[in-house]
């Protein structure tokens, strides 16, 4: 076993010594500048730069103008960007119930919570003015803001908009729909009596 002990300090002293030769000082000590602090090489003496025109953030290209801005050649368009699926209109409640029911209410009359306690009244989306408007302008709205109604652009992400968009149609429909409009294999279900209410402390296992 002793033979083998002076292969194996050199081994030792070899793997140190490459490890002092790697915490050397150079990146630690590389010329840097804080944010706004003067510099002597960079345009204007700044070392804080303006981007250079043109320059896009990854992922923020945006080339799709319906997409991102509800238009179409700068004009609201009456369309959807991609197509709406069940799935869609169920998502699009959950973040219409979240973010547009407390001024506009469940069903969309301008008359939710935060109206009720006070607040300035929220648009009804059963006028003629908003039930004939394009869905772009509700897209545009909810994105920028439109009169009380602060942007929700930040809040909400871009394809959430337009399904809340979608919603707001969904309810619009409902509110002037007829008997007719209801396909026939579903009318029947129309004249079912109502389900009756849980009972309080519901009785499932615990």
């Amino acid at each position: 076993m002793r033979s083998k002990e002076p292969g194996f300090l050199l081994a030792a002293v070899l793997a140190g010594g490459f490890l002092a030769a790697g915490c050397r000082q150079d990146m630690h000590d590389a010329p840097r500048y804080d944010p706004l602090r003067e510099s002597a090489t960079a345009p204007g003496t700044s070392s804080a730069q303006p981007f250079v025109d043109g320059t896009i953030a990854r992922g923020q290209l945006r080339e799709d103008e319906l997409l991102y801005t509800g238009k179409v050649n700068g004009t609201e368009a009456d369309q959807f960007p991609f197509p709406i699926t069940r799935a869609d209109l169920d998502r699009g409640e959950q973040r219409f119930n979240i973010y547009c029911s407390p001024c506009h209410g469940r069903t969309g009359e301008g008359n939710g919570m935060v109206v009720q306690r006070g607040f300035q009244l929220a648009a009804n989306y059963h006028t003629d003015r908003l039930r004939t408007a394009p869905a772009g302008h509700f897209f545009d709205v909810i994105s920028n803001g439109f009169g009380a109604m602060l942007s929700y652009k930040e809040q909400i992400p871009v394809e959430d908009r337009w399904r809340i968009v979608a919603y707001i149609r969904v309810l619009q429909l409902a509110h002037n729909a007829t008997r007719d409009d209801v396909p026939a294999d579903h009318q029947k279900d129309l004249e079912a009596p109502p389900a009756a209410p849980a009972a309080p402390g519901g009785g499932g296992a615990r």
